[in-house]
């Protein structure tokens, strides 16, 4: 019955170990994992027999059953109890399953309510920060809005100059900004401080335009300079600021007070300081008969003092206005050149004049811009209400000075001062002058191309028949062409202009052609000559004094010059051995075609040459040094002429060496009379003229 009972408990069901019932496609598996068995593999290799060990193997496996089945049934009272001990685990385990759900439950609800305490704490971050955000704004709005009573006392109480006044006035124009610009956004509380900023803004109006304008009225005292009150202005420049953003009117009542006074007073200054100094300009200048090609007439041959007359055609050293040094020199003083009878030619008085009006109006430009706050177009505006009417006097003036001046180098030279200004100018960053240099200009150049063409049609015109008696020596047209072209062609290598080159060869050729008529009118080619070579000369030694050594002008008169050298040399020569030449020149011409045989019939010829040679020769040679030296001016060049026609004499009776060793003429008895070259030499080298 306990039997029963167990097997009953253990509900073993129909259990059979021993059934021989097995998958059929699973034996194939089952046979080849028994083959791998170490125990079937040991009874295979040792042959045991099959049928016997399986019995015995089931013979034990039925042993071993019925223990095990005997050991369950031993340990059935504590299978018994481990079955009540899970039983109770798993009632403990339940209740502890239903303590954790109600755990879980708690746990939800808390984090909700944390959820909930951070989203409040959120809000409340955001709340406190808006909070902040307005404390700030509404107290810069406070602070913005609000008027100290160091702002009232300062701007009510203290003097303009004061520094508080300043730091004060900066203050109130901040508030007043503020104030306008809360007022736009319909902030209520501008109303209560409106009252209070407007009465003390037509205080702080009123002392910066009394204080301005006494400044500004300052300028008008006799014998003030301007300049320093000017100045001192610019330490208030914030005074017009503040006008200008919260008095519009009297910013332009300022303003124009300025520009009406400044404006007389430039044009009173500027109208008596021209005034005084064309006083002391030379007393005579040049006239429309100062022309290059008018002929020297008694009037002219009357000097005047060289301190009261200046020079017409010569640079001398007039050019010295253009150089660095003396374009920014303090500009002249006429009481003090009258006091030591000083004069100056016209381009140092409009050299002095224009730069002390550039000094002026850079320094005026300068100003307008930082103390009326303006730039670009409105400041040249404000800068020609202020200096117009001067600009326009002072152009007026040179219009009618222009009208009639005749000296080319005095306008030339002003040309280039007003293009130096113009450069000066922009290096100051000062654009208003710029309209006013270009009118200028537009003045000084027709009238200097004028009075180039009325020098050019004067030399045209010059008829030489008129210029009285005939001189081999340097005209004193060419010697004017000379010196004025020379000193228009220094001045012009500084900034070189097109026009006045295309002007001087207009010139040129009109003296070229001057010279080429009175030369004409001279009897014998060689006077011609020397006439030529005179002239040619001088002129280049003038021009070289000044111009570069390549300009055109140079190079033209080289060659000219040496042209008429060559020629006069030739003419020199033909007197006294122009037979000599003759016959080298027809016997190498006939050895040259090959009939050196006609030669033959020259023998007397020749002897005559040889003899005629030797026994005259040293004189002819004297006689032509003193004829050289006699006809040239210039020595240096009259010793080149006298250098050159030996040299060609030498070569001639060198040549005649050679035609005579000829087999035609070697036999010649007269041969032996021949004088030896080398001696020949050194005998003409004593007749070198040596300066």
């Amino acid at each position: 019955a306990g039997g029963a009972g167990l097997q009953e408990s253990l509900q073993l069901g129909e259990l059979d170990i021993t059934s021989d019932e097995f998958i059929l496609d699973e034996v194939d598996v089952h046979i080849q994992a028994n083959l791998e068995d170490e125990l079937v593999k040991e009874a295979l290799k040792t042959g045991v027999d099959l049928r016997h060990y399986s019995k015995q193997v089931e013979l034990e496996l039925q042993q071993i059953e019925q223990k095990s089945i005997r050991d369950y049934i031993q340990e059935s009272e504590n299978i018994a109890s481990l079955h009540n001990q899970i039983t109770a685990c798993d009632a403990v385990l339940e209740r502890m399953e239903q303590m954790l759900g109600a755990f879980q439950s708690d746990l939800s609800s808390i984090s909700s309510e944390i959820r909930t305490l951070q989203e409040q704490s959120g809000a409340m971050n955001i709340r406190l920060r808006n909070r902040q955000a307005v404390r700030g704004k509404l107290g810069e709005l406070v602070d913005g809005l609000v008027v100290p009573s160091a702002l009232v006392t300062a701007i009510l109480e203290a003097p303009v100059t004061e520094p508080r006044f300043l730091e004060q006035l900066q203050e109130l124009d901040a508030k007043a900004a503020a104030v306008r610009e809360q007022e736009a956004r319909g902030t209520a509380a501008c109303a209560d401080v409106r009252g209070v900023l407007d009465r003390l803004r037509v205080k702080a109006v009123m002392k910066i335009r009394e204080f301005i304008l006494q400044k500004i009225y300052s300028f008008r005292k006799p014998m003030t300079n301007y300049q320093i009150p000017q100045t001192a202005l610019l330490k208030y420049r914030f005074f017009y600021q503040f006008l200008l953003g919260n008095e519009r009117a009297t910013a332009k009542e300022i303003r124009d007070e300025y520009v009406e006074t400044l404006s007389k007073i430039y044009l009173s200054y500027y109208r008596s300081y021209l005034g005084r100094l064309m006083k002391v300009q030379y007393e005579e200048v040049a006239e429309k008969d100062d022309l290059m090609g008018v002929e020297d007439t008694a009037k002219k041959d009357i000097l005047p003092s060289l301190r009261s007359r200046n020079t017409i055609f010569t640079l001398g050293t007039r050019g010295s206005v253009i150089s660095p040094t003396e374009l920014e020199a303090p500009i002249l003083v006429p009481h003090t050149a009258q006091r030591g009878e000083q004069r100056y030619p016209f381009e140092a008085l409009f050299r002095s004049q224009h730069y002390a009006l550039l000094d002026n109006s850079c320094r005026e430009y300068l100003f307008i811009c930082e103390f009326f706050v303006v730039s670009g177009p409105a400041a040249h505006d404000l800068f020609h209400a202020v200096m117009g009417r001067t600009l326009s006097m002072t152009l007026k003036h040179l219009e009618s000075y222009l009208a009639d001046c005749y000296d080319a180098i005095a306008v030339f030279l002003c040309i280039h001062i007003v293009l130096r200004f113009r450069n000066i100018a922009a290096k100051r960053d000062v654009p208003a002058l710029d309209r006013y240099w270009e009118q200028v200009l537009a003045l000084l150049w027709p009238r200097f191309e004028l009075i180039l063409e009325m020098n050019v049609q004067s030399v045209r015109s010059t008829d030489p028949q008129r210029l009285g008696g005939l001189d081999t020596r340097p005209h004193y047209i060419t010697r004017r062409y000379a010196e004025f072209s020379s000193a228009l062609v220094s001045i012009n290598q500084t900034i070189p202009n097109e026009r006045t080159m295309q002007l001087l060869g207009q010139l040129q050729v009109e003296v070229e052609n001057f010279v080429l008529r009175v030369a004409a009118e001279f009897s014998s080619r060689k006077e011609q000559l020397v006439f030529l070579i005179n002239n040619y000369d001088m002129m280049l030694g003038v021009l070289m004094e000044r111009a570069a050594d390549d300009s055109k002008e140079v190079e033209s008169f080289q060659q000219l010059l040496n042209a008429r050298t060559q020629e006069f040399i030739e003419e020199l020569l033909s007197p006294p051995f122009g037979g000599l030449v003759a016959f080298v020149k027809e016997a190498e011409a006939l050895i040259e075609r090959g009939q050196a045989e006609r030669l033959r019939g020259e023998e007397a010829r020749v002897t005559q040459l040889i003899r005629g040679f030797g026994s005259s020769w040293k004189s002819s040679v004297e006689s032509l040094s003193q004829d050289v030296m006699r006809s040239f001016t210039n020595f240096r060049n009259g010793t080149s002429i006298i250098q050159g026609a030996l040299t060609q004499l030498i070569q001639v009776y060198h040549r005649f060496h050679r035609v005579l060793s000829q087999p035609q003429l070697r036999a010649l008895p007269a041969r032996a009379e021949l004088i030896n070259i080398h001696h020949l030499m050194v005998e003409l080298k004593k007749h070198k003229p040596n300066f």
